[in-house]
């Protein structure tokens, strides 16, 4: 559904990206791992269509990112940052009311309360967004996301969620729930792309793990082919002993210090 071919960014003599080519396809979850500044955030806003490539070529569907209008993108995918500030006293309702009506929806307020249902957050619509705290709020810019693109698929054409961070403000129980509601949308037939720092629910989570350092991917396919000590030491320059769950065989990450 969306691929990126040779993908350069340099900002001040910096290649934020260097030659970054991937796949984003239609019933797969990826994500995007590695240290601070390997150029993950990066690579979002160039998918979204928020910041143009200085080399190379984002497609959707076929097409050129560069074509399409806003309110088409609006319909193709929807994008969590990993942080958002507002001054204005939205509630938690207008909040995700507000990707209801980007996504051209005819009910944006009924297909809102269902996306805030999703996340559990039945009763807090008419609460105001800056006096929730901060893992309720990162739960309604998801729900927000999600009542964007209710449908995986609309007209044949798949749609994508693209998350940044989505769980950096979430107890477990619901770093777990969101991303199990993403691979639900994955599942469905959508493209989901999230940026994780948890190296475990990675693992546990991603059809597709991208592996980022210094602006370049290193590493790219199945948890079991890409999550390894190698991995772990050259990416983030420590120790760590992967190990395999036996009844799933999924891998787990034990972070060690450098100092033993």
């Amino acid at each position: 559904m969306i691929s990126t071919r040779g993908v350069t960014v340099v900002r001040s003599g910096r290649r934020l990206l260097d030659d970054v080519s991937i796949e984003l396809n239609p019933g797969t979850f990826s994500v995007i791992i590695g240290p601070n500044g390997a150029g993950k955030s990066t690579l979002m806003k160039v998918l979204s269509g928020e910041m143009r490539a200085d080399a190379g070529d984002v497609v959707y569907n076929k097409v050129d990112v560069g074509v399409f209008k806003p309110a088409q993108l609006a319909r193709l995918r929807a994008v969590l940052p990993q942080s958002t500030v507002l001054s204005f006293p939205f509630t938690a309702l207008e909040i995700v009311r507000m990707g209801a009506v980007a996504q051209g929806s005819l009910e944006p307020e009924e297909q809102a309360r269902r996306a805030l249902a999703k996340v559990g957050l039945c009763g807090f619509e008419g609460r105001s967004y800056n006096m929730l705290s901060g893992g309720e709020q990162q739960r309604v810019q998801f729900a927000r996301a999600l009542a964007q693109v209710p449908d995986a698929v609309e007209n044949g054409e798949a749609r994508a969620l693209l998350l940044d961070e989505p769980t950096s403000s979430l107890d477990l129980g619901h770093q777990i729930s969101v991303l199990e509601t993403a691979r639900d949308f994955a599942l469905a037939g959508g493209a989901v792309l999230a940026v994780l720092h948890d190296l475990n629910l990675a693992a546990e989570f991603a059809d597709q793990l991208i592996v980022m350092r210094r602006g370049q991917i290193t590493a790219c396919g199945p948890s079991l082919e890409t999550i390894n000590d190698e991995t772990i030491a050259r990416v983030y320059g420590i120790g760590g002993t992967v190990g395999r769950i036996p009844a799933r065989h999924i891998p787990y990450v034990l972070p060690q210090s450098r100092h033993r």
